[in-house]
């Protein structure tokens, strides 16, 4: 898009490319004009929504709860795990997320106040319709999905219908519509590639073969607020007061949690499933614990220091099974070579049991400051030292870097070589590069792996490694045996 200026059409390799809406490429795109190409141009689209995820989650925080919980959320926010992994992501994940955190904030406040703002109806309808520009139709179903079940649940309907304001319908059509319109009346097969392959087809089909159990999501959202899932203990607790109560229609917390489980419903009904799905959730819910973690601070009783207890000892926890973990694999497993994490394991540990121990005292607060540092902590020295250590056997950039002077300007093909891989490559080097035939000329280069290699060489062909620095993505010049033809030994192009 930057380079072409058509700033309608998603394309991938030079073709239509009708995956997911505008958004993040265009946002990604304006950031490559201001930045010129690079990692942290393609990355500022999700880093700028994890932002706005975060302001939007605490101000909602304070208009429900008051400025303890909105602290709370700050700070629970930037050190839960799918936050900080999808705030670094070149996806449009966190871009849903913070969109549909914003219209949903401004939602509780049109659905839980007694008299609506004009401009909370405006900008729920603007961001609503940003969600959709995200990820699709999946924007409004969650939103619609969830003030439905907190209509059915509280008795709010009148209320809920406040979203469907004239003025909020006018925004949201405003916003989303043109885009829509605009790539349907340049590419007629948008509607049908979009709206129905990966939208309907996604969701009622395994047809992308994401298939998992029901239940798949369950764990994930325990991982995805680590680490604080210790709180969803206490959030459990406050629940069964509410439930008790029996004010729990009332409250707040019953949006909130309608909406991060009927995200986690519809997904779960889907018949594809990524981790990734569910993100959309995890504001909701770090707000509830952030709330329950306000609770806690104030009472201080012996239950409130056991959770608090609970957050250290799910370091321990963590570090042990990691200790086993790396035990069992063998000693090229990339990490176990890395000295810095091998010695950081226990450090780490003893100072779980540090916030165990502040919470076995009651200063709580010091507990749930001191987990947050430790992520702070952890996220720097992964940045420094673990990463970078990584970066050839799970990125195409250091393969690409290492690669790029023997290739120069010539053509360069890929064989057996992972989706993901060939994407990076092609971003990394700037070029197409297409599968290998066996019609082409040789000697040639192209970009395979060990067993790519292999291939070539039980059907009598020289392959010679020229760069190796990723295990998955190895350079090589394929030619034909001295005083052999390249058509005298054909290979088959294997499914993809």
């Amino acid at each position: 898009m930057a380079q072409s200026h058509d700033w309608v059409t998603p394309r991938l390799n030079g073709q239509p490319w009708f995956e997911k809406p505008i958004l993040y490429y265009g946002s990604a795109a304006s950031a490559f004009k201001v930045f010129g190409v690079s990692d942290f141009a393609a990355r500022l689209p999700a880093a700028l929504a994890a932002l706005l995820a975060a302001l939007a989650m605490a101000w909602t925080a304070w208009r429900c709860y008051g400025p303890a919980t909105a602290a709370l959320v700050l700070l629970l926010m930037p050190t839960s795990v799918a936050i900080v992994g999808f705030a670094r992501a070149a996806t449009p994940d966190m871009l849903l997320t913070a969109t549909l955190a914003a219209a949903m904030a401004l939602g509780a406040e049109l659905v839980v106040a007694q008299k609506p703002d004009l401009l909370h109806r405006l900008g729920f309808g603007i961001f609503l319709g940003a969600a959709a520009l995200a990820k699709g139709p999946a924007a409004v179903a969650l939103a619609g999905g969830s003030v439905a079940l907190w209509a059915l649940l509280a008795r709010q309907w009148r209320r809920a219908f406040r979203l469907m304001h004239p003025v909020s319908i006018a925004a949201f059509a405003l916003v989303a519509l043109p885009w829509y319109l605009l790539c349907a009346a340049r590419n007629p097969d948008f509607l049908y590639v979009f709206l129905w392959q990966h939208n309907v087809e996604r969701f009622l089909t395994p047809v992308f073969h994401h298939l998992q159990p029901w239940w798949f999501f369950l764990p994930i959202m325990i991982l995805a607020v680590f680490p604080w899932s210790a709180l969803l203990f206490a959030l459990g607790n406050d629940a069964a007061q509410a439930f008790r109560a029996r004010d729990w229609a009332a409250r707040p917390g019953l949006y909130f949690g309608c909406w991060s489980f009927f995200t986690v419903l519809f997904f779960s009904i889907s018949r594809s499933k990524l981790p990734v799905y569910i993100l959309p959730a995890v504001p909701p819910l770090l707000l509830l614990l952030a709330d329950s973690a306000a609770r806690i601070i104030n009472r201080g009783d012996e239950a409130a220091r056991g959770i608090a207890m609970g957050l250290g000892a799910t370091w321990v926890a963590l570090i042990a099974g990691a200790e086993i973990w790396l035990w069992r694999h063998p000693a090229g497993f990339p990490l176990t070579g890395i000295s810095i994490l091998q010695s950081s394991l226990i450090p780490v540990a003893a100072i779980g049991a540090v916030i165990a121990a502040l919470g076995s005292r009651g200063r709580i607060a010091a507990a749930l400051l001191a987990n947050a540092a430790l992520v702070a902590l952890l996220l720097a020295l992964a940045n420094w030292f673990v990463l970078p250590a990584l970066d050839a056997n799970y990125s195409s950039r250091a393969a690409a870097k290492a690669a790029a002077p023997t290739i120069g300007a010539g053509a360069v093909d890929v064989y057996r070589l992972d989706r993901a891989w060939q994407y990076g490559l092609e971003y990394y080097l700037g070029r197409t590069m297409p599968d290998w035939t066996p019609a082409e000329s040789l000697p040639i280069l192209l970009f395979t792996n060990e067993g790519g290699c292999n291939d070539f060489r039980r059907r009598g062909m020289n392959c010679e490694p020229l760069e190796k620095t990723a295990p998955k993505a190895w350079l090589v010049r394929l030619s034909a045996p001295v005083n052999h033809s390249s058509r005298s030994t054909p290979l088959e192009k294997p499914p993809r």
